[in-house]
């Protein structure tokens, strides 16, 4: 049996082949390896694929247990730190089972070197989301995760091009890019540049009858700027706006799109703990060190 953990933006998801729980990322504070025995009997997890953050600080798919620092090039930054995540880092790392840590997309990850003009493109998880869509769809896909953030992935081949990450386009429900007037209150000392990113979605920028609109306009955007990279990719919304929007962006891009639930990430995670532990030396363009 094999193990897909998901470290999500409001919750830990874990899946296995045969069943799945969540965790809001407070109550994972007290998560203990034994938990993943709501799977399968701990003795019967061959092995794990985990995600941490942003998983800055590698850009193989790597041993949990070589990484240094967590995977990360530091704490601070984007997000909400709430200590759920590395508790179950922590506790997978300490079980002694088989486990690997997925990268996030960043400057040193094998994508297009034009991406790279922004230093993180995508968190670890999208990696699980985007061999999940693959599976179904094939080797050219870009995939939307849409939810609190928005991030689009470009999947050629095969192999991973390049994404926009959710504080550089598209903004979700609770996140977004920093505009003019959040640099303006940031410069003036009234909140943090990591406030005003967890200020920066709809939620708080419109008004509730333009909120599911303008994130569908968005969301389909990147994925149309992704599509221009390679006109025949299919393309695939995930998180919890995508039922909602999935019309919209269908109508935008003139093409169908396929819908995702809350586990595809967790489950892209099960596949890839599956073939990494089965020998693959690659997963959608990136090296396997074990």
């Amino acid at each position: 049996m094999f193990i897909g953990i998901d470290h999500g933006t409001t919750a830990m998801r874990f899946a296995g082949e045969l069943d799945e729980f969540k965790l809001p990322r407070e109550e994972a504070r007290e998560f203990v390896i034994s938990d993943l025995a709501r799977i399968c009997p701990i003795d019967e997890i061959e092995g794990i694929a985990v995600c941490y953050s942003m998983g800055d600080n590698f850009s193989r798919i790597t041993d949990i247990r070589k990484l240094k620092n967590r995977g990360l090039v530091s704490r601070e930054g984007a997000g909400k730190h709430i200590g759920g995540g590395t508790k179950v880092f922590d506790e997978v790392a300490a079980s002694g089972i088989p486990a690997v840590a997925i990268p996030g997309i960043h400057r040193s990850s094998p994508t297009d070197p034009r991406f790279k003009v922004y230093s993180h493109q995508s968190s670890p998880e999208k990696i699980g989301i985007a061999y999940e869509a693959c599976h179904d769809l094939g080797p050219d896909v870009v995939v939307a995760d849409v939810s609190s953030n928005t991030v689009s992935l470009l999947v050629s081949l095969g192999e991973l091009i390049g994404a926009f990450d959710a504080c550089v386009f598209a903004p979700g429900l609770v996140h977004g890019a920093l505009d003019v007037d959040a640099i303006r209150r940031i410069d003036a000392g009234g909140l943090t540049a990591n406030e005003a990113f967890q200020n920066a979605g709809v939620n708080f920028t419109l008004p509730e009858p333009d909120r599911i609109p303008a994130v569908a306009m968005f969301a389909a955007m990147e994925c149309a700027a992704l599509l221009m990279l390679n006109p025949r990719a299919s393309v695939a919304l995930v998180g919890s706006l995508a039922p909602i929007i999935a019309p919209e962006v269908r109508r935008f891009l003139g093409r169908d799109v396929a819908v995702y639930d809350e586990w595809c990430a967790s489950r892209g995670l099960v596949r890839i703990a599956r073939d990494v532990f089965s020998g693959s030396k690659k997963i959608l363009g990136l090296d396997v060190d074990l």
